[in-house]
């Protein structure tokens, strides 16, 4: 796994829905545990495989370290370093404190105490000057006349060009570039409705392809790398991704909206909107207050130890046959991020089912 500071291998992060595993890790199994998937399983005994590494990705992060804090390369079932003792031991302490205080919900995490560095902070700072300090309650935001998750909603469809000029599209096509640590790789995103996505990425070394097929998801890494299945959370973001219709289906697909505070993407007041799912975590939504556009996403995937952050900033909004489009998107994670600029997209195309499916 990489830390913070690292972007995301391009045959990684052409997977732009998916949670990303380390280069020299396969896949685990679908359905089997992680003692039963890898050697040496102790504190996570009992979790899904594909959780494992997810979880790893959020401790890493959580300290700002990489795999070779805690591993041997080339020896990861080792036990050859004092870190990956100590890390059992927070493991469990974390899960007995949520436990016995928070009836099991992931309340305390590494984040908790260790906020992005390998020695947790257990003393506050002593004031460095007169002025106010940083962690000071925020201002209250801007006064604005309060809206409903139905008004927040309904401006959107509204902003984007309606729902019956919506549902006239069938069909995107989308060429463009993914730029990741400064490098453009060329980029396609197929679409079909109501629930088809499939973008592939044209490295060197090979088409690296993200794909859900209206089911389920799966993945290609190129050069050579066979496809494989997405795991439960991965397949989830895929198919709100893979929603072509998902301005007018929030409705249906979450269960419950909360409007939370106001808030600003780079200089656009955003309403927020909390949108709940039984049994899934939350995904929040920024719109901006004066468009009405979409210009946030942020969703959560469960592991163990916490949930991982994916956040997707949407912007250069353009007009295509009557429908307003992102034609930039930025995706981070806790390891990475990498940006998909669209040069021209054409809507209505005929797109065969095969283009989706598994090979």
């Amino acid at each position: 796994m990489h830390s913070k500071s690292r972007a995301l291998p391009i045959a990684v992060a052409a997977c732009a829905l998916a949670l990303s595993v380390p280069a020299h890790a396969q896949p685990a199994p679908a359905g089997k545990t992680a003692e039963q998937s890898f050697k040496n399983i102790q504190a996570l005994q009992g979790t899904p495989a594909d959780q494992v590494f997810p979880a790893m990705q959020f401790i890493a992060a959580s300290l700002g370290v990489e795999c070779d804090f805690c591993h041997v390369q080339g020896k990861f079932d080792a036990d050859d370093k004092p870190a990956k003792k100590t890390a059992r031991h927070m493991i469990a302490m974390t899960l007995a404190i949520n436990k016995d205080s928070f009836n099991s919900r992931k309340e305390v995490t590494c984040y908790t105490c260790h906020r992005g560095g390998h020695d947790p902070v257990g003393t506050p700072p002593v004031l460095t000057s007169d002025a106010e300090p940083e962690h000071a309650e925020p201002a209250p935001a801007a006064a604005t006349a309060a809206a409903t998750a139905d008004q927040i909603l309904d401006k959107y469809v509204a902003a984007i060009g309606g729902a019956e000029a919506l549902h006239k599209i069938s069909s995107r096509v989308s060429k463009g570039n993914i730029a990741v640590a400064g490098h453009d790789t060329p980029i396609e995103v197929f679409a079909k409705a109501p629930d088809k996505r499939v973008s592939v990425t044209h490295m060197a070394s090979g088409d690296s392809i993200t794909a859900f097929d209206g089911q389920g998801g799966w993945l290609s890494g190129g050069a050579g790398h066979p496809a494989r299945d997405m795991s439960a959370p991965e397949a989830e973001a895929a198919r709100l991704d893979a929603d072509f219709y998902f301005a007018t289906h929030i409705k249906e697909i979450f269960t419950g909206f909360r409007v939370g505070r106001p808030d600003k993407i780079g200089d656009s007041p955003a309403y927020t909107l909390n949108c709940m799912r039984q049994g899934l975590p939350p995904v929040r939504l920024y719109f901006d207050q004066s468009s009405g556009l979409l210009l946030r996403q942020v969703r959560y995937a469960d592991t163990p130890v916490g949930r991982n952050p994916t956040q997707i900033d949407y912007a250069d909004y353009r007009e295509v046959d009557g429908v307003k489009v992102p034609f930039r998107w930025t995706l981070a994670r806790v390891n990475g991020r990498f940006t998909i600029q669209i040069q021209e997209a054409k809507q209505n195309v005929p797109i065969d089912d095969a283009k989706f499916a598994k090979p």
